[in-house]
């Protein structure tokens, strides 16, 4: 029988020996299992991961969605088109653990799953799921798809994780002493302890919370209405909500609520906890918010022949590697596209989460320069996009296939599809550039350059996010001069497009083709500058230290 005590196939270290849970509404722990979405999923892995091997005693808690985030396949175009597709996992253990919660006064029955710490190296992980006989089919749909459009199953999603995460530890007899709740998505969980403890004190002392979004127009917020006729609140009235936790208004902010519930709370970079702390400094009642920089986990996604190479200084094995591994990644490129790649050409990839304020298109602004850079013969460029926008997101698809358009007729130019764990990994691998240009102050980490920088790939970026805290322009990366914060939209996309394309016309494209030396010295910086700083082992200790024992 599964319980809170034989999951775990390690002995404690005593110094992470206090049982944390850790909420979150997707983890990416293995290309095999398709319960994420983007780079909370891959920051939730591999914080389960460097816990695993820093034998920590934490579990986390988050849902097993049938048909995943989505499927990103084409159409008969070559456009992108999201597909739902049934999702079967035979590594995950059926529990037995069946109970019930209540979503819109009504009972839900859920089973818990269980992915064994041992199957990829990852602390215990509980997957919940209403997909069930004993459910109607509207119940059943709670966990059909991750962060699904309909505003009632989303709240329902929020209930389940949330208070279906909390009853699941009573039915394990898990003695949980913190509860970690990776974004707001899981806030129930504090109506839920709130009902058994009559305190507000005694749930702050259990609660730590994490936020990951720049801008209060971000955060997730709902009606009082609807979550209370959604039995969010655990049998509260709102106008009790409202009272305990000071608020006012006709709507409840996540973000703002999961603030006053805990104790302490963290943004995910020193930037991102400037930006945190301003957003949020009028609000009375709200608990101190600390950074933890966010970080990933280097034995998952190190190659081991790069890694021998930079830990000898061997030059000669570096560079053959990172050939090789472009080569595989050209073969997915000519798979998809029918367009070869050649491993002696400069190659520049732009990947993550498809969304506007990311700017994927912002190297095409001056189309004519972008054409002339792209049919530079003495100095070529080729360069591939990727990423998954939400399903929902018309104006993120409409620029994702806008690309796929722009760019057929070129040679040198392509647009992947299905970016998850496992073409996110080729693609890192297989850079020379990874190219990042969000609009500054937008995002709250970023994490993918980290892991193209474990992989000799050289990180081109807009300072934002992490990036500060580890770039040192022309010594480990490139950046790319941010415009002046007085001006408008409009004008710092074009300066900033034309700050990209000088930095490559006259400073990467030179280096990588005349001074190989120089460029050996900036990718080898990286690579070494990355780790341990940027490597989720610091983070996961982090966390103990500052904010589950503090």
């Amino acid at each position: 029988m599964i319980n809170g005590q034989n999951i775990f196939p390690y002995e404690f270290d005593p110094a992470y020996s206090r049982p944390v849970a850790y909420f979150s509404m997707e983890f990416a722990i293995d290309q095999a299992l398709k319960i994420y979405s983007g780079g909370l999923g891959f920051l939730a892995g591999s914080h389960l991961r460097s816990a695993y091997e820093l034998k920590q005693n934490l579990i986390g808690i988050g849902i097993l969605w049938k048909y995943g985030y989505y499927d990103q396949e084409r159409d008969t175009n070559a456009r992108m088109k999201p597909a739902y597709v049934e999702k079967n996992y035979s590594f995950l253990e059926d529990t037995g653990i069946v109970f019930t919660i209540l979503v819109h006064n009504s009972p839900v029955y859920v089973k818990a799953w269980l992915l064994h710490p041992e199957t990829f190296g990852s602390a215990p992980l509980f997957l919940l799921s209403t997909d069930l006989p004993e459910n109607d089919d509207m119940s059943k749909s709670i966990t059909n798809r991750l962060y699904d459009s309909n505003e009632a199953t989303r709240i329902a999603q929020s209930i389940l994780l949330g208070t279906g995460g909390a009853i699941l530890l009573e039915q394990l007899g898990r003695h949980t002493e913190v509860y970690h709740m990776n974004e707001g998505h899981s806030l129930s969980l504090n109506f839920h302890l709130y009902s058994k403890l009559k305190n507000l004190e005694e749930v702050k002392k259990r609660v730590v919370f994490t936020t990951h979004t720049p801008e209060a127009a971000g955060n997730e917020s709902h009606s009082y209405a609807i979550l209370q006729d959604m039995s969010f609140f655990c049998g509260l009235q709102n106008h009790e909500v409202q009272s305990l936790l000071g608020l006012g208004g006709d709507h409840l902010n996540y973000t703002l609520a999961a603030l006053k519930f805990a104790r302490k709370a963290n943004a995910v970079s020193k930037l991102h906890g400037v930006v945190s702390r301003e957003m949020w400094k009028s609000n009375t009642g709200i608990c101190e918010i600390t950074s933890i920089t966010n970080a990933q986990n280097k034995t998952y996604w190190k190659d081991d022949i790069l890694e021998s190479a930079l830990a000898s200084q061997d030059d000669t094995l570096l560079v053959s590697r990172k050939k090789e591994l472009k080569a595989e990644l050209f073969k997915v490129v000519a798979d998809q596209t029918g367009k070869l790649f050649s491993d002696d050409i400069l190659t520049i990839v732009w990947a993550r989460r498809f969304a506007g304020y990311k700017r994927a298109d912002m190297i095409m602004n001056d189309w004519f320069r972008f054409i002339r850079l792209i049919q530079n013969t003495t100095m070529p460029v080729q360069i591939i996009w990727a990423g998954k926008p939400y399903p929902e997101d018309y104006g993120a698809i409409d620029l994702f296939n806008s690309i796929i358009d722009r760019i057929k007729p070129f040679a040198n130019c392509a647009v992947l599809t299905g970016y998850e764990l496992g073409l996110s990994a080729l693609l890192k691998k297989g850079s020379d550039v990874w190219l990042n240009n969000p609009r500054m102050f937008r995002e709250a980490s970023g994490t993918s350059g980290m892991t193209a920088a474990i992989n000799a790939s050289i990180n081109l970026s807009i300072p934002d996010g992490w990036i500060p805290e580890f770039a040192r322009d022309m010594e480990n990366s490139f950046i790319i001069p941010p415009a002046e914060d007085h001006l408008s939209t409009e004008e710092k996309d074009r300066l900033e497009s034309e700050r990209l394309l000088d930095k490559i016309e006259h400073v990467i494209l030179p280096m990588y083709y005349n001074d190989p030396s120089s460029w050996a010295r900036i990718m080898k910086n990286g690579a070494l500058d990355v780790s341990p700083a940027f490597e989720s082992g610091r983070m996961a200790a982090q966390y103990y230290e500052l904010m589950y024992r503090a």
